[in-house]
């Protein structure tokens, strides 16, 4: 079990911690030290192989062929000017070849991943689709597919799995993760069923299954998978609920071998009690060392585990430098609007950490952090959004230098209004081929509740370069708008 020690105790110990910590964030960005080497830009979504990282943007609470609910995914290709609408195309179940029927609540794209699952060098886009009614599980039991990439695109679809319990939720929201050509995901909402690549293109799975049971039953929040330990093996890291109460969180990894996952390991903090988490993470090498490290966004706020959590107010995020044992939760930086540098207050209620996406913005080789905070107002404009993008370094993330991107900052398309929540999703990956990540950035409530989404060029020194801004809805799309809620989730 967890050891625990009183609560006060465990308060003062983190906050001893995090004050040593806080001179990372103060560092001036022009004292980092250059990386041994930096880390291989990735390619899981470059679905057509043109060495640019395209878009998948999920609207799983979209109406499709009359049903409420039904759910589509968009994509969007890279080019040397970044990401075309020209080149869109949008799935459903109602589409030529896609597996399964559009029907009220099936939420198809309530989950995305994106990487080569057959090898054939083309990145594969993964879609859940928690509410779907399966003859194997029942009602939501869920059910997960994969759309083929290829020279031209996506094109093509095959089943990968099947919930197999009432209510599994199979391919929910957070529970849908790529380990290599390995499909991760979550049955009875704790215990995580690993379909071991590589795939055929009938969706069947040369590696067959593993199923690693969760000695605690805790619900996994949000799945993501890199090297974390840096032995050239991918590992994988949950958020969950730590069942004893709502608002307590564990951060929890399983290391990769030639056999398949490990048994878990829980990630503590200084004192030796499990480390706070929170609802979202996303893996890259944030320091430059050659090993994946964890960004944990904590949006919840307001509740008794805020004792033990240090930086709650209005959100945190927690970076956890990988090592060669494992992520390491005791050299943890924990950043929030109040740390130094860092742009804004922290304001109960702002969300700072809603997600977050990792990728270098700035091509310095140490990975920088998206992260959302839809919850931000601005001035009168009471839950508008903005996005506060940390620059990585070798002491992990730094307030120096951060940017902070809303509907009111120049060369950005459109105005903040009350509730467009902008900023409740974040992607960062290169679009362009020049070597640095690109923000995209979903606003689900933006016009009512149709949703929109902004996708930005980084240029020297800014993450919002003129003239290189790509906003799109359900318009350009040809969707139905009404209640789509269009950018709540991106594949990563």
């Amino acid at each position: 079990m967890t050891p625990r020690i009183p609560r006060p105790l465990r308060r003062r110990v983190a906050l001893a911690a995090a004050t040593a910590v806080t001179a990372a964030l103060a560092a001036p960005a022009a004292a980092h030290a250059a990386p041994a080497a930096p880390a291989p830009a990735t390619r899981a979504q470059d679905f057509n192989g043109d060495g640019r990282a395209d878009l998948a943007v999920a609207a799983p609470a979209a109406t499709v062929a009359g049903r409420a609910q039904a759910g589509y995914v968009a994509v969007l290709y890279g080019s040397p000017s970044g990401l075309r609408t020209a080149t869109k195309q949008v799935f459903t179940q109602d589409s030529a070849g896609v597996p399964g029927t559009p029907e009220a609540g099936d939420r198809f794209g309530s989950a995305l991943a994106g990487g080569d699952l057959d090898g054939d060098g083309y990145a594969d886009l993964v879609v859940g689709v928690g509410g779907e009614d399966t003859v194997s599980g029942g009602t939501d039991s869920g059910y997960v597919e994969v759309l083929w990439g290829g020279p031209h695109g996506l094109s093509g679809a095959s089943s990968l799995a099947t919930g197999r319990n009432v209510a599994d939720r199979l391919g929910a929201a957070g529970r849908l993760t790529l380990a290599g050509p390995d499909v991760v995901t979550v049955e009875n909402q704790h215990d995580l069923r690993v379909l071991k690549g590589p795939f055929r293109r009938d969706g069947s799975a040369a590696g067959g299954e593993q199923l690693v049971r969760d000695q605690f039953d805790s619900r996994v929040l949000d799945l993501a998978a890199g090297d974390l330990n840096g032995d050239g093996r991918i590992d994988v890291a949950a958020t969950e609920n730590d069942g004893d109460e709502y608002d307590a969180r564990r951060i929890v990894y399983w290391l990769g071998t030639p056999d398949g996952l490990t048994p878990y390991t829980l990630v503590y903090d200084i004192d030796g009690a499990g480390l706070q988490g929170g609802e979202n993470l996303d893996v890259g090498d944030v320091n430059g060392d050659g090993r994946a490290d964890l960004v944990v966004g904590r949006a919840v706020e307001g509740y008794d585990s805020d004792l033990d959590t240090y930086r709650a107010k209005g959100g945190r995020v927690a970076w956890i430098p990988g090592t060669p044992d494992g992520p390491d939760g005791v050299k943890a930086v924990f950043v929030n609007q109040d740390s130094p540098d860092v742009p804004g207050t922290a304001e109960t209620g702002d969300g700072f950490g809603t997600d977050v996406s990792v990728g270098d913005v700035d091509g310095d080789g140490y990975a920088d952090i998206a992260v959302g905070v839809p919850g931000e107002d601005l001035g009168r404009v009471a839950d508008a959004g903005a996005v506060v993008v940390l620059h990585g370094s070798a002491h992990g993330p730094v307030g120096a230098g951060a940017h902070t991107v809303t509907q009111n900052t120049p060369n950005v398309p459109g105005s903040a209004e009350k509730g467009d929540v902008f900023g409740t999703a974040t992607r960062l990956a290169d679009t362009d081929g020049d070597g640095r990540a690109d923000l995209a950035v979903g606003a689900p409530g933006e016009n009512g509740g149709a949703g929109s989404v902004w996708t930005f060029r980084s240029g020297a020194g800014t993450v919002v370069a003129p003239n290189a801004t790509t906003v799109f809805g359900n318009g350009t799309l040809g969707t139905v708008a009404t209640g789509a809620r269009l950018g709540s989730g991106f594949a990563h």
